[in-house]
């Protein structure tokens, strides 16, 4: 299919069924499902996270012992329930969680299994984490952590 098929059929959908407006039932019904569906699904996240929180602390108080992957995987644990907590707080999800998320996996990742890894792996996973943290400056150096657009907040 080429483009100009892709626009034509495009176009002429719209001329049939218009976008619906903010102001109509439809799209209030769909965009609450949509924000209810986030909001029941991050509250499962959250309940699931301490879950699984609780049964670590507990794992470590009967080993008697706190290796660095527990402590990770308690600071991976921190972030998501930060993260959840964010959302519910400030009623924005902000992009950078995700990333130091990610960065926090990788680094765990590359604590738990650089004996094992391959040399290169090791390079394309710390690779990853500057990448992601290149990412993450940008994002909050620019606005858009917050949700907001550069332009959309006032500078001092």
């Amino acid at each position: 299919m080429t483009g100009d098929r892709i626009d034509a059929l495009a176009s002429e959908r719209s001329e049939h069924q218009p976008d619906p407006h903010p102001d109509s039932m439809e799209y209030r019904l769909v965009t609450g499902l949509f924000r209810w569906t986030a909001r029941i699904l991050l509250l499962a996240t959250g309940a699931m996270t301490f879950v699984a929180a609780a049964q670590l602390i507990l794992y470590v108080v009967r080993s008697g012992e706190i290796t660095l992957a527990d402590i990770l995987l308690m600071f991976l644990f921190t972030e998501v329930i930060a993260m959840v907590a964010v959302f519910y707080i400030g009623r924005t999800a902000t992009f950078t969680y995700p990333i130091l998320i990610a960065i926090t996996a990788l680094a765990r990742l590359v604590v738990l299994q650089s004996k094992d890894m391959a040399p290169e792996n090791i390079v394309f996973e710390a690779s990853a984490i500057l990448l992601l943290s290149i990412a993450a400056f940008v994002l909050h150096r620019g606005g858009a952590a917050d949700g907001t657009a550069p332009r959309d907040r006032e500078r001092p």
